[in-house]
Parts: structure tokens; sequence; C-alpha cells
């Protein structure tokens, strides 16, 4: 079932500001709220697409790429397994403290789940750069990665708080003027988590945690673009106990082909002819991702002239099309010519064919512009 549009799902407009997607956000969270509907799984899955549009849309950077290039630009709708798809419970209610006025931190430094109870700790996310050749870009390709990243050490136990029996929030009553009154707070001692350290082997830290490099296997979509983020969830820094883990945020660097320049999805080439194969016409080879690829040059073609290869350029991320190669004529003046190459020319020169006549169909400058940004 195709993912509705997070606009949509949240009931505002485009140009909608962050208040507004805040205020619309928590509207639908508080109709839909698990404890509001239980077993109610239509609510719930209400529930949790609201909360993947707000993560979305609440975040200038994803929401830039989600206006760009729709799902396929956050999640993993193009094979990647990326961004926004695939929220369970404890990343929704780790949205509600700033919902709901709530904060603080979990008890072994990340975020944490619902406002009341026990949190959910979640691992630190990590950033790493891909570069990637302009084959891969158009084809699409599988990674391996190496990361060095936060790990549960080998034979660390963890135990059941003392201080909270596992709760995650203690509770104590207070005096006041209006009689007694019970509060709840984060426990102090695990900070929430239920959890604390029962054996901590040697060589890690005070949360259990070693790092360890692993190698991670990435699909990446066909169409990906120079400085973009692709978000991996759960590929980053474990969590302690039972935890989940963070991401793994790959932000995307192309490798400058030799000789194509990508401009979007298309690809620009700069072909040099002499002046004999631009007036009498020729074959040549336009490289291209794949092999080359064969292509007649007309006789008579004039200098700036820009030719159109259809389909020969960069699939779109959501898989609308692809860009073509636009091949620029550029016909190239000899130097230093030899007595005989001269002479050659000063005939030619004088001859009637040789004037220029430029006609309505031989675009100047500026109309060669507009056709290449057409």
């Amino acid at each position: 079932m195709a993912k509705r549009d997070y606009y949509e799902v949240l009931g505002i407009s485009k140009g909608a500001d962050a208040s507004e997607i805040k205020k619309a956000y928590r509207k639908l969270a508080i109709k839909f709220h698990p404890d509001k509907n239980p077993d109610n799984p239509d609510a719930e899955v209400k529930f949790k697409e609201a909360a993947e549009a707000y993560e979305i849309l609440s975040n200038a950077e994803k929401k830039q790429r989600y206006d760009q290039y729709g799902h396929a630009g956050v999640d993993g709708s193009a094979g990647g397994g990326f961004g926004g798809g695939g929220m369970n419970m404890d990343d929704i209610f780790s949205q509600f403290g700033d919902i709901f006025g709530g904060g603080g931190g979990g008890g072994f430094g990340g975020g944490f789940g619902r406002s009341q109870g026990r949190r959910t700790i979640k691992g630190t996310n990590l950033r790493v750069r891909l570069n990637l050749t302009l084959e891969e870009i158009v084809n699409g390709v599988e990674k391996k990665i190496k990361v060095n990243k936060l790990v549960q050490a080998e034979g660390v136990e963890y135990k059941t708080c003392s201080t909270c029996k596992g709760q995650g929030q203690v509770t104590r009553v207070v005096n006041s003027f209006l009689g007694q009154m019970q509060t709840a707070s984060a426990c102090p001692t695990c900070s929430g988590s239920g959890q604390s350290i029962g054996k901590r082997p040697s060589g890690s830290d005070q949360n259990g945690m070693v790092r360890k490099e692993v190698v991670i296997p990435i699909e990446i979509p066909a169409g990906v673009e120079d400085g973009m983020q692709l978000n991996v969830r759960g590929k980053g820094n474990d969590a302690p106990g039972n935890g989940v883990a963070g991401d793994l945020l790959v932000v995307i660097s192309e490798v400058e082909h030799e000789s194509l320049k990508r401009e979007g999805q298309n690809l620009h080439y700069d072909l040099y002819l002499n002046i004999a194969d631009a007036a009498l016409g020729t074959s040549v080879e336009i490289p291209a991702v794949g092999g080359n690829v064969k292509f007649k040059i007309a006789g008579g073609t004039q200098s700036g002239k820009t030719l159109r290869l259809k389909g020969k350029g960069i699939p779109s991320v959501n898989s609308y099309g692809k860009g073509d190669i636009l091949v620029h004529v550029n016909v190239w003046t000899p130097q230093n010519l030899t007595k005989e190459e001269k002479k050659a020319l000063e005939v030619l020169q004088k001859s009637e064919n040789f004037a220029p006549n430029p006609t309505s169909k031989d675009k100047g400058f500026f109309d060669r512009v507009k056709d290449v940004f057409s």
C-alpha cells in the first residue's frame, strides 16, 4: 500500500510553518493515542503515521528532501531502507518531550520513550561520508561500510535497578496545605531506564560498552545527489541493556567524472570537432555510463550547437524516468598552420560558402543557454 502524503496525513498545507506542523501533530497524537484507544489497531496505525509525518516535516533538512524527492528521499521506497519508515513505539514516544513540554535525557546518555514510567534508551547516531562514482549513482549500488561503533561488551550483564525496582520512576508523597500529594519523577539512579550495570567486563566503559569495527551493507538507490543524507535506522551506536540502537547517517559525496558534468538529472559533454568534420559531417562516440554511444554529426553543424541524447542521463531517485546527455559542439580552430594549410585556407577564405550567413535556425548565445536549461 502506497504511503500517504505527509502533509495530507497532518492535514496541513505545504507552506505550513514549524508551529503549525507541531500543532497539527499534537492534535492527532492526542486523538489517536494508544492509551485513549486500547485494542484499536486502526488508531495505532494512524498514531504511527502521524508521528512519522511529524518526524520528517519538523526537521528542516528532511523536510527539504521530502519536498524535493517525496518519500524516496527520506525512506526505503527507492530500495535503501532509509528515513522515516518503520518507526516503533519507542521512536514515537521519544518525540513527546518536544510536543508536550517534557524533556531530559536517557539513563545512559541517550533518548527515551514515554514521559512516565520506564524509559527506552536509544544509542547515539553515527555519521559517515560515502564517495560514489557517476556509474554507481546511475546504476545504484550496494556498499559495505566500515564503522567504529559502540556495542555491548561480551559478558556484560544488566540488572533491575534496585532503587525503582525496574519501573524507571520513583514516587514520593509530600504534604501541602491541600493535603498529601503524590508525585512521580524519573529514577535518579538509572535515569529512568529501569536497569543498572550488574557485571561490567574489563575494558568496557561505565555503561558496559566497547568500541568495535563493524561492516554494514547499505543499498544506495540510483539517482542520489551530492550532499544528500540517507538515514539507515538501527545501524548507529548500540544502547546499553534493552535499549535500541541509534541510526547511521550516510552523506553522499559525488566523485567528479573525467568528461561528464552533472546538472540535476542531465549530463553535459563538450565535443570538439575540427573544421572539416563540422563542415562535412562525421561519426563520433560520446562517453556515457555503461559504454560509449555512437552518434552522427550532420554536415554544416555550427560551433555552439547543443545536441541531446535522450534517456542517457541520471535516473530520478523517485523512479520518474532519466535525464539526458547534452552534447555541446565546439569547432576547433587550428593554430600554428603549415604553409600548405595556410594556402588551402586562403583559397577557401575567398569562397562565398565560407562567409558567415546565420539564419533563424542558428541560435545565438542566449538562445542556446535557454535551451540548455529548458
